[in-house]
């Protein structure tokens, strides 16, 4: 983004996108936790700034996070004192997540083991080499977007996870470790509004999309 601002404690209405994302599972009943997985030195920060100010009472801890995404899911997972039936991983900068779209994660995680949030592409997609030549063009009828929340059974992460840490796995995704670990995971179509802001880009269709009632906490 550019900057000193963290990407996730950026505003969209005067809201921090963080503080967006966190009102959904605050409000979601079968949610029970919630663990924060951020950098060391911003942990006094979400407390002050994040949680307490915005009444997010079903946070109970804030971690460190670690250098890479999984490392930090790993410490989430390491400081949950009472493990429960499924654990749900969302990216802190995924603001237009819906009641509903965690909902039916859970309900369908509940039944497979495994589900992550998506849509459908339906762009022409081709996979292109090191000198951007195209070499192949893909079954778009085949081809998913995935996005956040990702529901999967508490101990199958765990021990995903676990053997991550053990073989030095690297992957951008939780369900991707799942799937190493033999398990199937399941699609629940998700939003197009729900866009990752990662971008001065992003930020700019992020304020629209604020702007619609729907999105509006």
């Amino acid at each position: 983004m550019g900057g000193t601002a963290r990407k996730q404690y950026l505003s969209l209405g005067g809201i921090p996108l963080l503080v967006l994302s966190l009102k959904v599972f605050q409000r979601v009943d079968s949610i029970r936790e919630i663990i924060l997985s951020v950098p060391e030195d911003d942990r006094d920060y979400c407390w002050g700034d994040i949680v307490k100010p915005f009444g997010i009472g079903k946070v109970t801890q804030i971690v460190a996070g670690g250098q890479r995404r999984q490392d930090s899911v790993r410490n989430g997972l390491l400081a949950i004192s009472d493990p429960p039936d499924l654990v749900l991983v969302h990216d802190g900068v995924r603001p237009f997540i819906r009641d509903d779209m965690v909902e039916q994660g859970i309900s369908c995680a509940e039944h497979t083991g495994a589900a992550v949030v998506a849509m459908p592409i339906h762009d022409t997609v081709k996979r292109v080499d090191a000198q951007r030549v195209i070499q192949e063009t893909l079954n778009r009828e085949e081809l998913w977007h995935i996005q956040t929340p990702q529901i999967f059974r508490y101990d199958w992460l765990v021990e995903a996870h676990q053997q991550a840490l053990q073989e030095n796995w690297d992957v951008t995704d939780d369900a991707a470790l799942i799937e190493r670990m033999g398990h199937a995971v399941t699609v629940v179509e998700g939003s197009c509004f729900n866009i990752k802001i990662t971008k001065p880009d992003d930020l700019v269709l992020g304020e629209a999309i604020f702007q619609m009632k729907p999105y509006t906490p």
